[in-house]
């Protein structure tokens, strides 16, 4: 029986991972959270992990409190993340934290040769160059989670050797799918929020909405799969069956349908390389009836040009990026800035920050991070 970790394991994604764990019978070793101590305690007294994270200490100061009676152990703080994600005896770790907070669990697990299962995707857009070094180092496997990802890492199983010419990296379009810069300037939060397919966390629904989700993805793609920003096409594909595709270079095109359902995603990662029985409904073709692919207008949705050029640049711009981009995100979500800023912002801190070399380190990268989001954060507090 596999032993889990899950960090974010009260999110839209760690949720998810913990009815898959449900379902496959396997075992939660560890369980991290921000502050949500009701949902912590609810999976502490079903599953009975050893360990429990509370990132707040406030937090985590209730959360031991409340489980007096049950063995579990509490933690709190970056360290207590790091702590769980180099756990002896975890099988597999599972990093769903959202944002920069999971860079440094990522490493520590990565550098205790863990498998992780990465749905952080801000820690390998930030670092990714050092993240896969130090799975290189340590002799650690890093498995996606985000369905594009899994999608290709499927498509390329058995395929060692064979040269990939590009990556078809597909999206959905989001909410404002066919709008233009002018009529998405002032949409509101929840129109943003409202994503057709996907139900997901509030900030990685505004990145779908603005498609600098795609756009962290398709940095995510160069340091996964080891391609280059010229090798990959982001294809709008409304109906979200078609999760990504990978081209060799004889002209086969392989790709990985199923129906929208990020349960199946977290399944395939945890149960890798075996495929098990899932309660994912089954994909039927014909029910379907047809498909459509558009390229994606750059203009409208600027985001994600602005990773394409970041990761094309190198160093740290896609840090520089992906920090004031989660700067002006939280701001739109208080309702402080309209929806058309958050662009804007993140083209003044690639403007502004400057970004080391493509040797960097830990430090340097949380450096950059710190200066990007005070560069957002001095850009927002003007009035447009």
């Amino acid at each position: 029986m596999k032993q889990i970790v899950i960090l974010g394991s009260t999110g839209s994604i760690g949720t998810q991972a913990v009815e898959v764990c449900r379902d496959l019978g396997y075992r939660i070793l560890a369980v991290a959270a921000h502050r949500s101590v009701d949902q912590v305690e609810a999976q502490a007294r079903e599953f009975l992990p050893r360990y429990a994270v509370m990132y707040d200490a406030s937090a985590a100061a209730e959360l031991s409190r409340r489980l007096a009676d049950i063995d579990v152990k509490v933690l709190s703080g970056i360290d207590g993340l790091c702590e769980l994600a180099a756990l002896p005896e975890a099988d597999l770790v599972l990093n769903a934290l959202s944002g920069m907070v999971g860079l440094r669990p990522t490493l520590a697990a990565l550098t205790a040769g863990k498998t992780v299962a990465l749905a952080n995707k801000e820690a390998l857009v930030a670092g990714g160059r050092l993240i896969t070094e130090t799975a290189r180092a340590h002799g650690a496997r890093l498995i996606p989670v985000d369905s594009e990802h899994t999608a290709i890492f499927q498509c390329l199983q058995g395929e060692e050797g064979n040269p990939i010419r590009s990556i078809l990296l597909t999206a959905s379009g989001g909410p404002f799918f066919g709008m233009s810069r002018e009529e998405t300037e002032h949409a509101e939060v929840a129109r943003a929020l409202a994503h057709p397919k996907w139900n997901m966390g509030r900030k990685i629904s505004v990145d779908s909405a603005t498609l600098m989700n795609k756009g962290l993805e398709f940095i995510e793609c160069v340091w996964n799969f080891g391609v280059r920003p010229d090798q990959i096409e982001v294809v709008v594909h409304p109906e979200t069956i078609v999760h990504s595709a990978v081209e060799f270079v004889d002209g086969s095109v392989i790709a990985q349908l199923s129906d929208p359902d990020m349960k199946l995603s977290i399944q395939y990662a945890l149960t890798y390389p075996r495929r098990r029985p899932s309660t994912v409904r089954h994909l039927s073709l014909t029910e379907v009836g047809k498909m459509t692919f558009f390229p994606p207008d750059l203009t409208a949705f600027p985001c994600l040009a602005m990773a394409i050029e970041a990761v094309t640049a190198g160093g740290l711009c896609p840090c520089v990026l992906n920090g004031a981009n989660e700067e002006a995100v939280h701001a739109y979500l208080r309702g402080e800035i309209p929806f058309g800023a958050i662009a804007r912002t993140v083209r003044h801190a690639l403007d502004t920050v400057p970004a080391a070399g493509e040797d960097y380190t830990l430090e340097e990268i949380l450096e950059a991070d710190r200066q990007a989001r005070a560069a957002a954060r001095a850009y927002l507090s003007r009035k447009e």
